[in-house]
């Protein structure tokens, strides 16, 4: 094209892209990028350049390639006002994070690609290229973030999106998405009647080697299923409590960074008490745990109920001398690292913190200001900086006030011993004026004169009759040293040295601008300056209700165990009001529990004094053709016979 006198185009080179991306060559793609970045303004790169280059990156099946897509997100966005991203943007940007579990990035990416119509399907493509959006799916499921993914759901159903065959995985304890957050995740649903296991084998094809064995053997490569699609590894489990844990923290981590910073300002108008009391409170909470209790005792230092413990909560025989128990916990050990279990420990009974509603309330007045661009031009300009740096100085001195209380009497001893060694240095003095007058010419002579650097007094030699060329260029660089005023040198005062910057025009506002800023995310200052939600078993309860429902809705068919694990959990809470909606919602997809599940269920109804809840599951395991034991519908004949009894006589 060239030679016949025809430019390449942007729409050239972008044809040039497709192929190289297509054909799996990101560095030939990147060396095209760089042709047309350096190139004439008819060949600038567009949006559907980057698109093509990260694609290249993103389904590239050698090295690592994230830190690449990252390099090239950077790029786009310093470019933002002439390349804005479109809908294929985000979902190779959301596929590319979730296969590299980078799954922070990949939420603030889905957030923008939901806001544009039919992104879901784009970022679906059929089910080609590893399944992003089961990927997606999936990786929200394994690290516990329950809130995304019902957000990620709704996008779904807005589009009349079924849920993806690949999203609704078994796990080892054959549970789904909807239940597999929930601890305790590494043990099987308990639904009321023993399970038969060798049936279940034969179903699975266990006798026609067609089941599929989730311990590999000696050498081979893992066989769990759900690794399939993600580049090295699928993300680690994490319950939806530790998620909203580390959340939690991680918050409250960022808030004592910014009252550390900016002082007590950031609090209103509380006091300097209060202040001091809500650093406290953070210090305390975000301790760091123990780590050694996360870690099993040794056998050989293990008493005999300890042994006995450990085999009874994995379902070993106890039986036998200490002996015979040591070396089954041994080999109980060695085969969960085999099979990359981790091992058992000793439940330690987590301590609730304590809710101090007033520190609460202090720290709710906190306003983070992540993202808010306006804001951090201001503070660059020094609007808002004099307030905050004059508080702080006063409660530092305060601080070290209070802090210095226990070192007085030793301070007052010290200044004692200076002055005592004080007065000895004037009375060698005056001995020594009085011994020689010459000598004390010569010392006020020497104080009169200013003080200065070592290396000067060393070259600087004025008995000196003739300097050579040498000492003088020495004399002369120090002078110039002593008398420096270099242009890199700032104030130490910050208000100072953010003028000087300003006035030198080091650096601009105009530069000042985040991804949120470029591409018009105007949704995410909200949600990283919103404080996250305390986890609650109640809230975890409401989470797997809503998320069963969503996945039967979308065309997804939870399992018993899942609706076993949810309803264990309400238990747990205990969530009266939502053990009908979970027992209607198993019926409904033709499960059926054990006798035992459901008398704990009414038992637990009537004890909580929940007699409406009781009647109402009785009613609908009638409904639902279930039998009701006698024993148990005499139980709640007589709590319901002893309440009408309990309100006649009060009326009377």
């Amino acid at each position: 094209m060239e030679e016949a006198g025809r430019m390449a185009t942007t729409y050239h080179f972008n044809c040039l892209l497709s192929c190289q991306a297509t054909c799996g060559i990101p560095e030939v793609a990147f060396a095209t990028f760089e042709n047309m970045i350096y190139g004439q303004e008819y060949m600038k790169p567009d949006t559907d350049t980057y698109n093509w280059l990260i694609q290249a990156y993103t389904r590239a099946e050698s090295s690592d390639r994230v830190q690449d897509v990252a390099h090239l997100l950077g790029m786009m966005v310093e470019d933002y006002k002439r390349v804005q991203p479109n809908v294929k943007t985000y979902a190779l940007l959301v596929e590319c994070f979730t296969k590299y579990c980078s799954i922070r990035e990949a939420i603030r990416h889905f957030r923008a690609l939901i806001r544009i119509e039919g992104g879901i399907k784009v970022l679906y493509n059929e089910g080609n290229h590893g399944d992003p959006l089961s990927l997606y799916l999936r990786a929200l499921c394994r690290e516990g973030r329950i809130v995304d993914l019902l957000e990620a759901l709704e996008a779904m159903a807005k589009e009349n999106m079924p849920i993806p065959a690949r999203a609704m995985i078994l796990s080892q304890k054959y549970r789904t998405m909807v239940s597999s957050w929930i601890e305790p995740m590494q043990t099987e649903a308990d639904v009321g009647y023993e399970i038969d296991y060798i049936a279940r084998y034969i179903e699975e094809g266990g006798l026609t080697g067609e089941r599929k064995r989730w311990v590999p053997r000696e050498g081979k490569m893992s066989l769990d299923p759900d690794v399939a699609g993600f580049v090295y590894k699928n993300p680690l489990e994490t319950s939806f409590r530790q998620q909203c844990l580390e959340t939690w923290r991680r918050y409250h981590r960022k808030v004592l960074r910014a009252l550390r910073r900016r002082g007590p300002s950031l609090l209103g108008d509380a006091t300097e008490a209060d202040y001091v009391r809500v650093v406290e409170w953070l210090f305390h909470v975000l301790k760091r745990p123990n780590k050694n209790a996360l870690k099993p005792k040794a056998a050989s230092k293990m008493l005999v109920p300890e042994l006995m413990e450990e085999l009874e909560a994995q379902g070993l025989p106890t039986d036998g001398t200490r002996s015979v128990l040591y070396q089954r916990v041994q080999k109980a050990r060695r085969i969960n690292r085999s099979r990359n279990k981790p091992l058992w420990v000793p439940p330690v009974q987590e301590q609730e913190e304590e809710i101090d509603e007033e520190v609460e309330a202090l720290i709710a007045r906190v306003r983070l200001e992540e993202g808010n661009t306006e804001f951090w031009r201001q503070r660059f300009l020094g609007e808002c900086l004099e307030p905050e740096l004059q508080r702080s100085t006063d409660i530092e001195v305060e601080a070290t006030n209070v802090s210095d209380d226990n070192t007085d009497a030793a301070e007052d001893s010290g200044k004692q011993a200076d002055d005592d060694e004080a007065d000895k240095e004037e009375v060698g003095e005056q001995t020594e004026i009085q011994a020689g007058d010459t000598e004390a010419v010569k010392d006020k002579e020497t104080a009169a004169n200013p003080l200065q650097m070592i290396g000067v007094q060393l070259f600087k030699d004025d008995n000196a009759p003739v300097k050579s060329k040498k000492s003088v260029k020495r004399l002369a660089r120090i002078a110039a040293m002593e008398n420096d005023d270099d242009e890199e040198w700032l104030p130490l005062d910050i208000l100072d040295a953010l003028k000087e910057l300003r006035d030198r025009k080091i650096f601009d506002t105009e530069d000042m601008y985040t991804i949120a800023d470029a591409w018009g995310w105007t949704w995410e200052m909200e949600i990283r300056n919103s404080p996250p939600r305390r986890w609650s078993q109640e809230w975890e309860v409401e989470m797997a209700v809503k998320l069963m429902r969503k996945v039967i809705d979308l065309g997804g068919r939870p399992t018993i165990g899942d609706c076993a694990i949810i309803l264990r959990a309400a238990i747990r809470a205990p969530y009266p009001s939502a053990f009908l909606d979970i027992l209607g919602t198993t019926h409904s997809l033709g499960y059926v529990f054990g006798s035992p599940l459901y008398d704990e269920v009414i038992s637990l109804c009537l004890d909580l004094g929940e007699l409406d809840a009781a009647i109402a599951i009785v009613a609908d395991l009638e409904t639902s053709g279930i039998t009701v034991p006698d024993e148990t519908l005499d139980r709640v004949i007589q709590a319901r016979q002893t309440t009408r009894t309990n309100v006649n006589g009060t009326s009377l």
